[in-house]
């Protein structure tokens, strides 16, 4: 009776590549039983493999050499900020440029395009989209709004302390000179518009969001990351807010939830009332309907501030 050879742990993990076979002395033959899956020209797969979108993307761009992951994959393998619709997409998107043939593999979107040598990369084997060309090619896919929280994460100032970097992704004149560099790229028009309305200082997606809904409703562009105390880096701050008016606006996500981060956050939220300022906090709910009441409580909050000759005194109508 014949037995059947089992695939080394290297192939039996994940997608390879008929070169990745080759190399640990299996036979094409053997990439012919039941136990393997070809999934497209140089491309296969353990037939009980459990579809990871890290590994899908390093054997499809192992196998086709020029090319490089982008698009929402891209976005995906780097847990960019992408509206609920798009995060747990497993799309595998491919692109490659104008001097190659066009992409054409079995539950593959392909891309042709023009990219500088500096617009992609190779990030632990896998050859990928820069994030500001990925931002820039996601112009094609998001709405406005979508991409701006897109674009505010690129340049948001890092956390030396918290994250591995000193210095943003992207600066706002980086992302505009690629836009000028593809001036007929397909989205071209919505991720200048998306530059506009960028700022430096939001921490999240819905504290952009919050930011943009905020606009949409005529009510004063706020100040992002407002510190109780201006000099002092060690203080307290609000993600967003009005210092002549004492209003701090806090968006608290999920993370706020946990014990210790609560303690936290009543801290910082004791230490601006202490200093005479109201406190507005905000979370998913509001974020589920659009901030919509939130807005409301928002405008209240500033026409009461108007009104109260102490706070009054620390600005100009013009600011309106």
């Amino acid at each position: 009776m014949h037995t059947q050879t089992a695939l080394p742990d290297t192939l039996a993990s994940g997608p390879f590549t008929l070169t990745d076979a080759a190399a640990e002395g299996v036979p094409r033959k053997r990439l012919l039983r039941p136990d393997v899956e070809h999934i497209s020209r140089g491309l296969y797969r353990p037939a009980d493999w459990d579809f990871d979108l890290e590994a899908a993307a390093r054997a499809l761009s192992a196998a086709t050499p020029g090319a490089w992951i982008s698009h929402v994959t891209a976005a995906r393998l780097r847990s960019s900020c992408l509206p609920p619709w798009l995060s747990d997409s497993t799309e595998l998107h491919l692109s490659k440029p104008r001097s190659l043939p066009s992409v054409r593999r079995k539950g593959v979107i392909g891309h042709t395009l023009a990219a500088a040598e500096d617009e992609v990369e190779s990030v632990e084997g896998i050859r990928i989209s820069t994030r500001p060309r990925t931002w820039l090619d996601m112009a094609r896919v998001l709405p406005l709004k979508d991409l701006v929280c897109l674009g505010d994460e690129l340049i948001r100032l890092p956390r030396p302390e918290f994250e591995d970097r000193e210095s943003p992704f992207a600066t706002v004149e980086e992302l505009r000179a690629l836009t000028e560099r593809h001036k007929n790229l397909q989205g071209i028009v919505r991720a200048r518009e998306a530059l506009e309305l960028m700022r430096v200082g939001a921490d999240s997606g819905p504290e952009t969001l919050l930011r943009l809904a905020m606009l949409d409703a005529g009510v004063p562009e706020p100040q992002l990351q407002l510190r109780l105390r201006e000099a002092d880096p060690l203080s307290p701050s609000a993600d967003l807010g009005y210092r002549h008016r004492r209003v701090a606006i806090q968006y608290d996500g999920g993370h706020h939830l946990a014990p210790e981060q609560q303690l936290r956050d009543r801290r910082r939220d004791k230490a601006f009332e202490a200093g005479g300022w109201t406190v507005l906090v905000f979370d998913k709910d509001d974020l589920a309907d659009g901030f919509a009441k939130a807005i409301r409580t928002i405008k209240r909050e500033l026409s009461s501030a108007w009104l109260d000759p102490a706070v009054a005194s620390g600005f100009s109508r013009s600011m309106w």
